[in-house]
């Protein structure tokens, strides 16, 4: 049964324009450019350049017009444009951001992947049909190269798309060729057969020999270290198994990824604060790319100039100047909103440097303190979303390298002493003390708990297998090593 009732509900929705604001404050320097670049070409009303011309203000007698064209000019409220006092020319720049080099980065150049396999397909006596399939399994690698999909999926995708009946076996003709293309490898369905193909073009050599055995019949072995049990299998002394290992280690596990590496545009992080140590003080300025000369362009007012003097309007004037507004509108609201998001920057990054000032005094990992989003937001009153957007996309260029923002933050752990220290100081001491092991006899989770239980870090296995996770190291067993 339907019905219908009356209901009174209090909520809280971010304006459009708030919304704006936020996405403009997550972007990267670089993102924020062709943010930029690409509102300016949008909108005629927004001008970057430099202006040398002195306008005067200007008042308009608007009640000389008729009650039409009033009505008009009331909703536009022309005046408010005309009034240099009210639309300033906004330069973003001041004291607060750093003189850096304007030079453009350069942006490499060059083919996808997928179109440079694509290019040494004609080098094959393929027939039509036969280059559509080919294309086809090129088109359906992964970025590493690998091809992960069913040779029966790929016969029903050509079918249904390019009308192609063929079996798998056709298919699996036309595959190895593609694994005949370069860089080795490609088409591989797996590790195992990816490093095969590889060492399959090397040249023939005991060494070369000895790693094809290993990889193509003892390939789980070797993935668990296993190589006393290896050693066992192939008859081969210790240093015949190391010769071997190496020739595996020069094999490239992901093709693809090498090329999509080669050729990634502009893989340079350009920071978005610089900060330095002057006489024992800290620096901090943000980056000039950041901040633009912006200013409402004079030509788009001198036309609401030209509309308010004119005796007589018509209906495309009125339309015109209707258009003219709403673009002054969006001038005016775009560079309010870049000077909102400087600000906000600006005192995100402040407070995180007052947080943290030993460390950026010291350069002392050690020195960092325990901080999390809650702290910063609660020292400058602004949303724990707010910083969050600006500590997983800011970099700051330091004394001591090009850190990421988010890599100060951290939870607190409590050592021996009942002190708080940082999460990093123990995945530092963590990541230390695996750098120094023995490889011939890494040690176990429980070994490194130990350990760090003695220099004072009362955490738990879990724990420790949790961090150890987190700085990239794998369990014991796959940190072996033959010395």
């Amino acid at each position: 049964m339907l019905n219908q009732n009356l209901k009174l509900k209090l909520s809280q929705k971010l304006s459009p324009q708030q919304i704006q604001l936020m996405k403009l404050i997550q972007l990267s320097t670089l993102e924020f450019e062709q943010r930029l670049s690409r509102e300016i070409e949008e909108n005629p009303a927004l001008d970057n350049t430099k202006e040398t011309q002195e306008f005067e203000n200007e008042e308009f007698d608007l009640n000389k017009e008729s009650d039409e064209h009033n009505s008009l000019d009331e909703e536009i409220d022309i005046s408010d444009y005309l009034n240099d006092d009210e639309i300033p020319d906004y330069n973003l720049r001041s004291n607060n951001y750093s003189e850096d080099n304007d030079a453009a980065i350069p942006f490499a150049s060059g083919t996808s992947f997928n179109h440079y396999l694509k290019s040494q397909l004609h080098s094959f006596s393929f027939n039509e049909d036969d280059l559509k399939i080919a294309e086809f399994i090129v088109g359906s690698l992964d970025q590493f190269g690998y091809l992960r999909r069913e040779l029966d999926d790929i016969s029903d995708d050509l079918a249904f798309s390019y009308g192609i009946e063929i079996d798998k076996n056709h298919i699996q003709k036309i595959l190895d060729k593609i694994y005949l293309l370069e860089p080795a490898g490609v088409g591989a369905k797996n590790l195992q057969q990816c490093l095969l193909l590889q060492l399959k073009r090397k040249k023939k050599s005991k060494d070369v020999l000895n790693a094809t055995e290993l990889i193509k019949n003892h390939f789980d072995s070797f993935s668990k270290k296993h190589f006393d049990k290896i050693k066992s299998k192939l008859n081969i002394s210790n240093d015949e198994l190391k010769s071997s290992i190496k020739e595996i280690e020069k094999l490239n596990p992901k093709p693809g990824g090498a090329y999509n590496e080669n050729i990634k545009v502009n893989s340079a992080v350009v920071p978005d604060f610089t900060l330095r140590i002057i006489e024992g003080e800290i620096s901090l300025k943000l980056n000039s790319r950041n901040a633009p000369e912006l200013h409402v362009s004079h030509e788009y007012k001198n036309m609401l100039s030209g509309y308010s003097e004119a005796k007589e309007k018509t209906k495309t004037q009125k339309d015109a100047v209707l258009f003219i507004k709403q673009k002054l509108d969006s001038a005016k609201w775009f560079i309010e909103a870049i000077k909102q998001r400087n600000q906000t920057l600006i005192m995100t990054m402040t407070a995180i440097v007052n947080f943290q000032k030993e460390y950026f005094l010291t350069g002392d990992e050690k020195k960092i303190k325990p901080m999390i989003l809650k702290d910063i937001a609660e020292k400058i009153q602004m949303d724990i979303s707010t910083i969050s957007r600006v500590a997983n996309s800011k970099y700051v260029d330091t004394p001591y390298g090009t850190k990421l923002i988010k890599s100060f933050f951290s939870e607190a752990v409590k050592n021996s002493k009942g002190e708080d220290i940082s999460t990093i100081e123990v995945k530092k001491s963590l990541e230390s003390i695996i750098d120094k092991e023995n490889k011939s006899k890494p040690y176990t989770d429980d070994e490194l708990t130990k350990l760090l239980n003695k220099k004072g870090y009362p955490i738990a296995r879990r724990t420790v297998a949790k961090y150890r996770e987190m700085i990239g190291s794998p369990v014991a067993r796959l940190r072996k090593k033959l010395q």
